[in-house]
């Protein structure tokens, strides 16, 4: 595997005190785990409510429901963002 992936999160939007809106701060954990270990990553929006997608390498290797993902955070105790990670270490 590469020291340095290129990964793209493809997030949908969800529901958050009555309102269905785009948003990133759950995806915060996810972005400074994947940084840790050495990998890049761009957002993307598309039209899957609630859904979390990693694309590495035009393949689709990880999919979640966004609000599985802990609130902020750094991702080191969130056991989602570490199955993300891994997801990612094997897609080579």
């Amino acid at each position: 595997m590469p020291l340095e992936a290129l990964v793209t999160i493809r997030y949908g939007p969800y529901e958050s005190c009555g309102v269905v809106d785009y948003r990133t701060s759950r995806l915060q954990g996810l972005q400074t785990i994947l940084e840790a270990h050495g990998h890049r990553w761009t957002l993307e929006q598309f039209l899957d409510w609630n859904m979390v997608e990693l694309i590495v390498k035009g393949e689709s290797v990880f999919k979640c429901n966004i609000k599985d993902l802990d609130f902020g955070g750094d991702g080191k105790l969130d056991p989602i963002c570490k199955e993300a990670v891994k997801a990612v270490r094997e897609a080579y």
